[in-house]
């Protein structure tokens, strides 16, 4: 990649330009007329010319043409090649959307527009947008402008300019500002000399922390005099402005003046003339250059300030000396405030507004403002700036300054023809070209460029780097040519016209700092190139590689040669005979041997290229090293390609063997001796692998680029394989996905039957594969492709057995020094690839296969050596048996675990198990996967316990009648359903681990594990508990209630205690999820369960001593488990509790529980004492200090008051079907009472009053039998009765006269009775009458007769009797 000139633009009218420019100049005469016809001919878009020899590269000069001037000097435009571009100040925008041409006083503005050329592409043009003239005052000409894009305010702005300034000097010195549109703006006289030069400077992200933050400022040079004006203001002022012309042309007004602009003047001495000027900036001297200068300046005894001063730099150009350095220092000079304004016309009547200096009164008439107009404004003095050193040479004169981006260097032209680079910072000059006559300069700062290679690009986290490139255009030549800084060579060279100018702004937008410009990307041209033979504009294209040194060159060429050629490799849709000659020329130009490894690796890794390009370009490649000279060529490029050849030759025989059809022979030769009696194991296994197979065939989505009969391209297999020095192949293993398509690619055909299976295994041995990865790559793809295998089980299972023993006499498989007593490293490696599979069923096809293997090829080296070892045979063929039977037993407990869930189930996905994952799940690893199963599939405790009893009474017919042991089995299976049989499959296969103790105990243990994931769903906790409840050692029940306790419970616990304690009262559901973690109804379940749990913790506790622990066993084939602790272990291991404790935490969380299910008020830790406060919430097996003795009689009565308010909300939830509370409520508040030493007596005649009052007599009368104190009772349920008697004869709505005459025959003393009862004190008062007259028969039976109220109850009787009869 070399220097290139880009064409961005071009400019339209470029005719109508020149003679809106030239008018004065022109002549009557026809030979005019003809000049001008002739140039509006060469002003057409033909430059076919030009092109051609532009695309040749033709490097020939132009000859000098003749130029023809006018009578007043001018040039004359009607010649196309006169230099009449020269004659005018132009000036580009740096976003090359606005270009302005002026000349004299006349100027034109050309303003970016796209158009449609004839193809239908979409380019840039410069079209005239305004045109017109600038001088106001009489004799002022045009001497320099420059255009400002200022930016945006918006948020949403992406670095684009809001519109552009244009900055006008005038000879008068006078500088205006304009819009796009020809606007002014605004307008100042600074200084009374003709303006040189403007120039800009803008804000530039500092690229390093050191860097000095620049400000923004528009510096202005006089032949004397240099005005600089800050760029913050002046953007605010140039905003303000144009806001107030736009409302007041919207208004039809007149246009408010604008206050003068602030700026600061310096008057530049001890320098005969200046023609040019770069202001540098801001710098701040190191202290030594500060003690310097002190030194320099003040002598021996000068004086240093404590910190160094801010200095503004400035650099000028003319003569005597040829170059001047001046240095203001900050703050030394206060900004101007001239008593200059602009003078607007009355009226908006013309596209220019006149501008004229001095302020416009409001109260002043139009002769006034006339006579201001011709006043000249006061222009304030400059302040002395005395330069500090130049650079003396008294017959050169220096003619432009160009400051370079990063604001260290300078290029300064002069009259001698020549080309100064000056050093900034230290004031000197380090370079010089010659023979560059009227030279035009500009600077090109190009980024490093990213995402390049790894050798050639620094660290990610470090700063980009720049390059930095000086262009010169010589017009006298004709030549554009790009230099590297500071010392580097010519980069770049171009033959261009000799009467182009070359755009350099040097800054980009106004109004950006560090804020604003965060995301933005300014898109800005540094150097462009103006032709106006065509009217092209463009712009210089250089590489970043291009500023490396002299040695760097050729690499830099090499990597030229690399990009282009991954450039073709990413393209898409490219010729393969396209690709292979470019890529074959590439490699073989690039010199770089790191180079050209790295582009045979990108070559060699891209998808797209076909194999044979592959082969053929890595083969020039290395019969183009073979015939260089040994010792010049790089040893590890030359094996790489040999490699890279062999492996490709490798693919493609390979691939040649699973394209060929006739497997005929590979068929023939297929010995399937070493089979014998593997049909009886697979039929053994037959009906389980049948319902595997169907559990495993169910469909499931998968990407089509996944699937695992797609090819394996040709980059891939030689990303997996790499050449070892010894020549050998080693298969280098990424990923299981690249792995098992590897071993798809060479096994999966002869597996299949559709290869020579004899064929695939020679080339393999021949490439130099090792046995052993080839043997690991078969049994991958076979465990991997699983349930084609399981398809065609006789056919995969006769292949596989013929490629095993193939791999097996491979020289280096079987070691011929091996020791038959020891284990073979070979069948380990089968065993252990087996021992680790997930898939079972295959993983148990493979060990059927390799024991028969491994048998077959003991025997024949026990026969080769004429003994009997059977010692070796035995132990080597009992691990197999070992093996074996572990895969049966995964295959039945991965077909369990494989069974879908029935909906509305816990679901989630079905758990995968191996040997390995269970042997590394401890002695509790089976029952915790069975456990796992179960609550997938919701199976309720109940179920599970019906299920694993049938599998006792299986075993206990089998002992008793073992004849008939075949008719109950059949009978069995169509009674249960399949699942039932698949787990008592499970647990006949694991008879210690899947004992139902155990099985229980991890139920339990998963169900309150994932309860305490959601507590919400109570039902898992219920379960756990009842899972707890059989299990049916209480060694195994104690430990697993404690732990649960412990680490489950009681922390949730205690927080419903204390919650309740403080709002004292069933707490509502958002408090419940505040504190507990749960809402009101799964919290008034789990105290239940808590309940429930102490409980069975106090039950277990009370029968460990009775009963001697249980001893934990494990199957023989399974004694290998290295793991954590089963659920059982643990909780054998656990400490006993103290009773009396958790009785004590039963009897609170009894009392919460009744609080939650009824609703009452209550403060559950005031129900208690200091001792018994202190006691909750800690250690079940530590011992407490228990409450003891009698307790306080106000305590007693709180207690007194829960139970019975218990009792009545139970009795008044039994008529409400939805609530139905328990039974044994009632019970359970009479144990409490005994707990509690409430009198249990008065709790039974509160049950019963409340029955009475509920109209529930029946279940009254039977708790009415427990009651010792009878006269009590009678007496309350005398007052019922009254109540009941009294809603019927005085309260009811229907009263019969036959009630009126009842009453009226009644005793007085009854009826006044009667009369004080209120039965709306009663919940059910309209009891029928039977009721109520078998109730008064109670209460004659039960008080005796010397009671007070007896014969208040004679008296009920009689009139309930009446009552009875007369209904």
């Amino acid at each position: 990649m070399s220097c290139s000139l880009l064409e961005f633009c071009r400019l339209q009218e470029l005719k109508t330009v020149r003679d809106f420019l030239f008018q004065s100049g022109r002549t009557n005469e026809p030979a005019a007329e003809e000049k001008n016809q002739t140039a509006e001919n060469e002003l057409t878009w033909d430059t076919s010319d030009w092109e051609s020899s532009w695309d040749n590269g033709d490097p020939k000069e132009e000859g000098a043409d003749s130029t023809t001037t006018t009578e007043d000097g001018a040039t004359d435009p009607g010649s196309q090649t006169a230099p009449w571009l020269q004659d005018c100040v132009v000036s580009l925008s740096p976003c090359s959307d606005l270009l302005v041409v002026a000349r004299q006083d006349k100027a034109v503005f050309l303003s970016a527009k796209w158009r449609s050329d004839d193809s239908g592409r979409e380019e840039m043009t410069l079209a005239v947008s305004w045109s017109g003239t600038l001088s106001t005052d009489e004799g002022e000409c045009v001497s320099s402008s420059i255009c400002i894009p200022l930016a945006s305010q918006k948020r949403s702005s992406t670095g684009r300019p809001d519109w552009t300034c244009v900055v006008v000097g005038f000879t008068s010195g006078y500088v205006r500002f304009y819009t796009e549109n020809g606007v002014l703006l605004l307008a100042q006289l600074l200084h009374e000399d003709p303006v040189l030069r403007l120039k800009c400077r803008t804000y530039e992200i500092p690229r390093h922390p050191g860097v000095t933050e620049q400000h923004e400022e528009l510096s202005i040079l006089y032949p004397a005099a240099l005005v600089t004006i800050d760029g913050f203001s002046l953007f605010q002022s140039l905003r303000a402005c144009r806001n107030q012309v736009a409302r007041a042309a919207a208004a039809g007004s007149d246009v408010i003046q604008p206050p003068p602009l602030a700026y600061k003047k310096w008057g530049l001495q001890d320098m005969d003339t200046v023609v040019d000027h770069s202001s540098v900036g801001i710098m701040t001297l190191c202290v030594f250059d500060q003690m310097k200068n002190a030194s320099i300046l003040g002598g021996f005894n000068a004086s240093v300030k404590g910190s160094p001063p801010a200095m503004s730099q400035y650099v000028t150009v003319g003569g005597g000396p040829y170059t001047g350095f001046y240095y203001a220092v900050e703050g030394s000079s206060q900004p101007l405030l001239s008593h200059v304004a602009l003078a607007v016309a009355s009226k908006l009547t013309s596209a220019l507004f006149s501008a004229a200096s001095g302020w416009l009164g409001w109260n002043k008439n139009k002769n006034e403002e006339e006579a201001v107009q011709k006043q000249k404004p006061k222009v304030e003095a400059a302040t002395p700036l005395g330069i500090r050193f130049g650079l003396p040479d008294s017959r050169r004169h220096g003619e432009s300054i160009c400051l370079s981006p990063c604001n260290t260097l300078a290029g300064v032209t002069d009259d001698f023809g020549r080309v100064t680079l000056l050093d900034l910072a230290r004031g000197i000059s380090i370079r010089m070209w010659k023979g560059y006559r009227d030279a035009q300069l500009g600077w090109l700062q190009v980024p490093e460029e990213r995402g390049a290679e790894r050798e050639f690009s620094p660290s990610a986290s470090l700063p980009r780097r720049h390059a930095l490139f000086l262009v010169i255009y010589a017009p006298r030549r004709g030549i554009l040519e790009v230099w590297a800084m500071q010392q580097g060579p010519r980069v770049g060279a171009f033959t261009v016209g000799k009467h182009c100018r070359l755009l350099y702004a040097g800054y980009r937008l106004m109004g950006v700092n560090s804020v604003t410009s965060q995301g933005w990307q300014l898109h800005t041209q540094q150097v462009c190139l103006l032709d106006p033979t065509t009217g092209a504009l463009r712009t210089v294209n250089i590489p970043f590689h291009l500023a490396l040194s002299d040695k760097k060159s050729e690499r830099a060429k090499d990597m030229h040669l690399f990009k282009r050629l991954t450039a073709i490799l990413k393209s898409r849709g490219v010729e393969p005979d396209f690709l292979e000659s470019e890529a074959k020329s590439a490699l073989l130009d690039i010199k770089h041997p790191a180079i050209k490894k790295q582009a045979l690796e990108s070559l060699l890794s891209n998808k797209n290229a076909p194999v044979s390009c592959l082969t053929k370009v890595t083969s020039a490649l290395h019969d183009s090293l073979k015939q260089q000279d040994p010792e010049e060529v790089d040893t590890a490029l030359l094996q790489l390609c040999s490699s890279q050849l062999k492996l490709l030759q490798l693919y493609s025989d390979i691939h040649d063997l699973h394209s060929a059809t006739d497997t005929e022979a590979s068929a023939a030769n297929q010995d399937s001796s070493g089979l014998d009696g593997i049909e009886d194991e697979l039929s053994r296994v037959g009906s389980i692998l049948q319902r595997y197979t169907q559990l495993t065939s169910r469909p499931s989505v998968s990407f089509a680029q996944d699937s695992p009969d797609s090819p394996l391209p040709a980059q891939a297999f030689l990303s997996q394989l790499e050449c070892t020095e010894d020549g050998e192949l080693r298969v280098i293993h990424k990923s299981e996905a690249e792995w098992n398509q590897l071993g798809t690619f060479m096994f999966w055909g002869c597996l299949c039957g559709k290869s020579p299976l004899q064929g695939v295994c020679d080339t393999l041995q021949q490439a130099g594969v090792s046995p052993q990865q080839l043997l690991s790559l078969l049994l991958s793809v076979w465990l991997q492709r699983e349930k084609e295998v399981l398809q065609k089980q006789e056919d995969t299972v006769r292949n596989l057995h013929t490629l095993l023993m193939a791999l097996s006499n491979m020289k280096g498989a079987v070691e011929e020094s091996w020791d038959t007593q020891s284990i073979s490293p070979w069948w380990q490696q089968v065993r252990t690839t087996c021992i680790q599979s997930h898939n079972a069923a295959a993983a148990l096809l493979a060990a059927f296969v390799a024991h028969r293997a491994a048998k077959a090829s003991i025997t024949s080296r026990a026969d080769s050596k004429f003994q009997s070892e059977w010692e070796a045979v035995s132990l080597e063929l009992e691990q197999w048996v070992v093996c074996v039977r572990q895969l049966e037993d995964v295959l039945v407990l991965q077909t369990l675990l494989l069974v879908p869930c029935p909906q509305g189930a816990a679901g989630g996905a079905a758990a995968q198990c191996s040997i390995k994952t269970l042997l590394e799940g401890g002695t509790g690893g089976i029952a915790d996967s069975v456990s796992k199963w179960v609550f997938r599939h919701s199976l309720a405790p109940e179920r599970l316990k019906e299920i694993l009893q049938k599998q006792e009474d299986r075993e206990a017919e089998d002992r008793e009648a073992e004849d008939k042991m075949e008719d109950e089995q059949e009978k069995s299976q169509e009674d249960t359903d399949r699942t039932a049989e698949l787990l008592l499959a499970v647990c006949q296969r694991f008879p210690h681990s899947l004992s139902p103790d155990l099985l229980f105990a991890h139920c339990c243990w998963e169900y309150v594990v994932q309860w305490n994931k959601d507590p919400e769903e109570g039902r898992y906790l219920c379960w756990a508990v009842e899972h707890l409840k059989l299990v049916s050692s209480p060694h195994i029940q104690l430990g697993i209630s404690t732990m649960m306790w412990s680490t489950f419970i009681v922390k949730r616990f205690s927080a419903a205690a204390f919650l309740m304690e403080k709002v004292g009262k069933a707490p509502k559901d958002r408090l419940c999820r505040r504190d507990v973690g749960m809402g009101d109804k799964a919290m008034t379940s789990f105290l239940g369960c808590c309940v429930q749990l102490l409980q069975i913790l106090m039950e277990a506790d009370s029968a460990v001593e009775e009963v001697c622990a249980p001893e934990l066993s494990v199957e023989e084939a399974w004694c290998g488990a290295e793991g954590p602790a089963s659920i059982a272990e643990l909780a054998m291991e656990q400490r006993g509790v103290h009773y009396p404790l958790v009785q004590h935490h039963c009897l609170l969380a009894s009392l919460l529980h009744a609080a939650m299910t009824f609703s009452l008020k209550v403060k559950p830790l005031g129900l208690f004492d200091s001792k018994g406060k202190n006691a909750f919430f800690r250690d079940l097996t530590t011992i407490q200090l228990m409450p003891s003795g009698d307790m306080d009689p106000g305590l007693l009565s709180i207690r007194q008051e829960f139970l019975l308010r218990v009792l009545t909300g139970w009795v008044q939830a039994l008529d409400e079907p939805s609530l139905s509370p328990a039974d044994w409520w009632p019970s359970l508040c009479l144990d409490l009472a005994s707990l509690l030493q409430v009198n249990p007596d008065i709790l039974r005649r509160h049950l019963v009053w409340e029955l009475y009052n509920q109209g529930l007599d029946l279940r009254a009368e039977e708790v009415m039998l427990e009651v010792e104190d009878k006269d009590v009772l009678g007496s309350q349920l005398l007052v019922l009765t009254g109540q009941r008697l009294s809603h019927s004869l005085l309260h009811s709505q229907s009263q019969t006269q036959a009630a009126m005459e009842l009453l009226a025959r009644l005793p007085p003393t009854l009826c006044t009775w009667l009369k004080a009862m209120d039965p709306s004190e009663l919940r059910c008062p309209a009891a029928p009458l039977p009721q109520t007259s078998r109730l008064v028969g109670r209460l004659i039976e039960i008080l005796p007769e010397n009671h007070a109220q007896y014969s208040l109850a004679l008296h009920l009787l009689e009139a309930v009797e009446v009552l009875t009869a007369e209904d």
